[in-house]
């Protein structure tokens, strides 16, 4: 069952100092919302089970950056908080961008810097802080030119909150059918069986570094969450074994395309995922909260109603 109600896709789940817990959200396509002055509706909790509404926590961009809002992620750092999201008009243009905030409900402001002018396409910006305190972004890109096309997973070292350190170096490319989200799909002036990697999120249990991500077509029941893992943060990172089974998919406790999750700990310690699935009438994306274990063999997710995820 949902968390909440409401419209909340792509949910990023922040846990605070004071064990209070902020979710952020993707609203519905702007067609079916209105364009209020903020953007990206916020949810506090207390324990992952009772939510409350917080409003919109960033203040709209000028037109000219685009109209869609997708995936903002918030990490504190030097003693702000800076959100991560990307912007484009519609489905197309979107780069990465940040704003800062001096509380973690906001207003969050543009920091006026594109943190991605060297891609064609972006999205799903995932700060992440290792054990050390160096600062990794995880995103999702378009790449073209490879044996499986479509969007890629990649990573940069961060310099500072407001810039990457490096160039962005390949972190996962798609490797099995179950991600194609659109064969034949016209992409830059050319049609391919377009592949789609995103939302990664990160964490690190022992010396082992674990990355979840999605893959297929956000739109439908093929939507599923699987996984990868690393030695480093920089990698290399290696696919779940073929004959692994998938965190999350559709039919898993009842749950209808689930996917673009983040990573947190309960109150207990507990690892847990919370991520987006669509209704029954496939209206609405809603967030739910699952408990997560990650064993030496890979993550699994403690389904309700029903056993742990099989194979994709």
């Amino acid at each position: 069952m949902p968390v909440a109600e409401g419209y909340f896709a792509d949910p990023f789940v922040l846990r605070l100092d004071d064990g209070t817990y902020i979710a952020y959200g993707s609203g519905p396509p702007v067609d079916d919302q209105p364009q209020s002055p903020r953007v990206f509706e916020a949810m506090s909790s207390p324990d992952l089970s009772v939510w409350t509404p917080l409003g919109g926590v960033l203040e709209r961009l000028g037109a000219a950056h685009g109209d869609e809002y997708w995936a903002p992620e918030v990490a504190r750092i030097d003693g702000a908080y800076w959100m991560y999201y990307s912007v484009g008009h519609g489905i197309a243009g979107h780069h990465l961008r940040v704003a800062r905030a001096a509380s973690p409900v906001g207003p969050f402001v543009d920091a006026g810097v594109n943190l991605t002018p060297q891609e064609t396409f972006a999205i799903d910006a995932h700060p992440f802080r290792d054990d050390d305190g160096h600062w990794y972004l995880f995103f999702a890109r378009d790449v073209v030119e490879a044996e499986r096309p479509g969007t890629h997973l990649a990573v940069a070292r961060m310099a500072s909150p407001t810039a990457l350190d490096d160039p962005p170096e390949t972190v996962l490319e798609p490797n099995h059918d179950w991600q194609i989200y659109q064969r034949e799909r016209a992409m830059y002036g050319r049609r391919f069986d377009w592949h789609t990697l995103e939302g990664p999120a990160v964490v690190r249990r022992g010396s082992r570094y674990w990355l979840t991500y999605s893959g297929g077509a956000w739109t439908g029941p093929g939507y599923a969450v699987s996984w990868a893992v690393a030695d480093h943060p920089m990698g290399p990172w290696r696919h779940a074994p073929a004959d692994a089974p998938s965190l999350l998919r559709t039919g898993d406790g009842g749950l209808i395309g689930p996917g673009h999750n983040s990573l947190t700990t309960a109150p207990d310690g507990r690892d847990v995922i919370a991520f987006h699935a669509w209704d029954e009438a496939r209206t609405a994306r809603r967030m739910h909260v699952l408990d997560v274990d990650f064993t030496y063999h890979g993550p699994r997710v403690h389904l309700q109603g029903g056993p742990a995820s099989t194979d994709i």
